[in-house]
């Protein structure tokens, strides 16, 4: 890196915009969603964040974090609701508010793709093999492997 500078400069631009745009998003959410309840926004906030809200909890001398959504179900139901807010938007011929809709929806489809590939990558840059341990071998396909023996005449 010959401008760390600049990288870290381009990061955090790069972190606000995300947040910014995910900031909008739910914005947008709690809107769509206290039309359809025909309630307020803040109703309808409240409502997400007690369905959406994580509480630290002490079960067998362990901590654990729980909520009244199991894990397995909180992205599919935050899929449904920004698929439904996309549909809106799109129903209503509302262009920037469906593509900022769609790029959240994209980035909260991708992100377990994306933190698997950095944990991946950090991982590699650090874990150094010590003496007496080697590295596991690379394979490559392209190259052919045999063996040959000699036979005596």
């Amino acid at each position: 890196m010959g401008m760390p500078r600049l990288t870290i400069a381009v990061a955090l631009l790069v972190l606000v915009a995300l947040a910014a745009t995910m900031t909008y998003t739910g914005f947008l959410v709690v809107g769509v969603l206290a039309d359809y309840l025909d309630t307020s926004r803040f109703v309808a906030g409240l409502l997400l964040g007690a369905v959406f809200a994580r509480f630290p909890w002490i079960s067998g001398g362990r901590p654990r974090i729980v909520g009244l959504l199991p894990k397995p179900l909180r992205r599919p139901l935050m899929m449904t609701l920004l698929a439904l807010c996309l549909l809106r938007f799109l129903a209503q011929g509302d262009i920037a508010p469906a593509l900022v809709t769609g790029f959240t929806m994209s980035f909260v489809l991708a992100l377990p793709l994306l933190k698997k590939a950095l944990f991946a990558r950090t991982a590699a840059s650090v874990m150094h093999f010590g003496a007496g341990r080697q590295a596991p071998p690379v394979r490559d396909d392209t190259v052919i492997d045999g063996e040959f023996r000699e036979m005596k005449d």
